[in-house]
């Protein structure tokens, strides 16, 4: 089945789970890797590559697609732990932690917000529903500014990532995100 539930010939179906296995591998080496280069590895041409995935992007969403979801539940916990706008730094921190484990995503969320893309996919979509579940919170709780959109706040962290997301970079992270956040208090 593709991710828009359509079924697949059962060859087709092996060639994309391959690819996404192989994709996995390529993205948690850290090291940059072409699409070709994953074609490659995974035994099919760039063609079937291409075929399931039109986009390095649409790649990375469905290699990510299962593991993000493991972010609204750090959010939920955090929201029960902590004042909405301290849960939210706190889990932009874990985003990007997340994220720096995963350094594929990071440059997929880059190449998202830089062609206006950022806020589709599931990938996205789960991380959209997140900031907006934390910053809905904040303000109810009158501590966060009503007038702000999540895929925006969603293409600012991917900014911020783009800049300092580097796990030797943590300091610098926490002080962006320590700005970010305050620009996102209500006043």
């Amino acid at each position: 089945m593709t991710s828009q539930g359509t079924a697949l010939r059962a060859d087709a179906q092996r060639n994309r789970e391959r690819l996404i296995a192989t994709a996995a591998e390529a993205f948690a080496s850290g090291q940059a890797v072409s699409l070709d280069a994953i074609a490659r590895r995974a035994g099919v041409g760039s063609g079937t590559l291409y075929r399931h995935f039109p986009t390095r992007e649409d790649l990375v969403e469905e290699v990510y697609r299962d593991q993000v979801r493991t972010l609204r539940d750090d959010a939920l916990v955090l929201l029960a732990e902590e004042r909405p706008v301290r849960a939210l730094h706190a889990w932009m921190l874990r985003f990007a932690e997340w994220a720096g484990e995963r350094r594929g995503i990071c440059e997929a969320l880059v190449a998202m917000s830089a062609t206006g893309r950022f806020g589709t996919g599931p990938v996205c979509d789960e991380v959209q529903a997140v900031l907006g579940m934390i910053l809905e919170a904040g303000t109810v709780a009158g501590e966060l500014r009503a007038d702000v959109d999540p895929v925006d706040v969603g293409g600012i962290l991917a900014g911020v990532l783009s800049v300092a997301g580097a796990p030797e970079q943590s300091a610098q992270l926490d002080r962006m995100l320590g700005v970010v956040v305050d620009g996102l208090r209500a006043r």
